[in-house]
């Protein structure tokens, strides 16, 4: 372990964030005047992970698997249903007024849409400056003009442009306008709700390398959110998969990419283009049946049986924990887990 660039006196690889057993239920209601719950959305439904210092872990599944509402727990813009998640070792979700004040400080948040996050009635200047209200105390008294010069000249645009609105920039330039207002506090961890699903693919390079340049100078810790794994691949060090809810498999990179267990991840990381002719036709395409079920009323057992070619009857019945399995010793949700994918009939 190596001590952080931006702070020496904490160690590099050691947990920073800790999520255990997290719980997201939206409740489904009927009737007019008195409602009463008839179910639930198992948006989040017992995910656990940990971050460390310095990493960037990847979350990848399809649409409506809860990456977001994880991304929205994390920042207590949701009510967790039950669960627990500690930074530095200080409960989020127990924290309230001051402390839970000096917490958001430390964790920030880029959000997906760059065109609809920023405030067209603020100038570029106040969107990155308006931290500093909240917190004084992180900018120095008359310096904040100087300091969001220097924020912007930190994300690769031009300081004089302070005074300019979101509708004058690209779409690239607004969201390093959103990483530029997400370091202003000088956080140690940002959530990346899908930062470059919006922008063009040339584009979204140029924010991925920018994402890892500030990692390196600032020593910041990542939750990348993403449906695109080739996006993921070229900034995370680990990976987590999510499926209705749940993280299914989660390993380092190589691990996710190279020797992946879950049937849903092989299907997934089969589905990813290949500009390569030749290894386009070698390659094992995996085609998934069916639709994905509603996490209102996801099926017993493990949740993609429904999905699944390597489906028996013990996955209807055991939901499979994510252990390390016979095949890999990363942690992987299957009774069947395999390194090589059994194409499906």
């Amino acid at each position: 372990m190596t001590a952080s660039p931006a702070n020496p006196t904490k160690v590099r690889g050691e947990t920073i964030l800790s999520v255990d057993n997290l719980v997201k239920h939206f409740p489904i209601t009927q009737g007019v005047l008195f409602q009463r719950q008839i179910g639930a959305v198992k948006a989040v439904d017992g995910v656990s992970f940990e971050l460390r210092r310095g990493e960037t872990l990847g979350v990848v599944g399809e649409s409506g698997c809860g990456k977001s509402t994880l991304a929205r727990l994390l920042m207590r813009l949701e009510t967790p249903t039950s669960g627990r998640a500690t930074l530095e070792g200080k409960d989020l979700f127990k924290a309230s007024g001051g402390e839970l004040r000096r917490l958001r400080r430390n964790m920030q948040m880029v959000m997906q849409d760059p065109y609809t996050s920023l405030n067209p009635r603020m100038t570029v200047g106040d969107i990155i400056g308006e931290p500093f209200e909240i917190h004084p105390d992180a900018a120095p008294k008359g310096s904040k003009q100087k300091r969001v010069q220097e924020l912007l000249d930190l994300v690769g645009l031009n300081p004089e442009h302070i005074n300019r609105y979101p509708h004058q920039f690209s779409g690239g330039q607004r969201q390093r306008i959103g990483i530029a207002r997400a370091l202003a506090l000088k956080p140690e961890v940002i959530v990346c709700d899908e930062p470059v699903s919006a922008l063009d693919v040339s584009i979204q390079a140029q924010v991925i390398n920018l994402l890892k340049q500030l990692q390196g100078e600032l020593g910041l810790s990542y939750i990348f959110i993403a449906h695109d794994l080739s996006v993921v691949r070229h900034i995370a060090d680990r990976v987590a998969v999510m499926y209705l809810g749940r993280i299914v498999e989660i390993g380092t990179e190589d691990e996710i990419y190279e020797r992946a267990t879950h049937p849903y991840t092989q299907a997934l990381l089969s589905a990813v283009p290949v500009p390569d002719p030749e290894a386009r036709d070698q390659r094992n395409m995996i085609r998934l049946v069916g639709d994905v079920p509603s996490p209102a009323d996801p099926p017993s057992g493990c949740h993609f049986r429904t999905r699944c070619w390597k489906a028996q009857d013990i996955c209807a019945v055991e939901d499979p924990k994510t252990v390390p399995r016979a095949a890999d010793p990363h942690p992987s949700a299957c009774h069947f887990a395999e390194l090589r994918p059994t194409t499906p009939a």
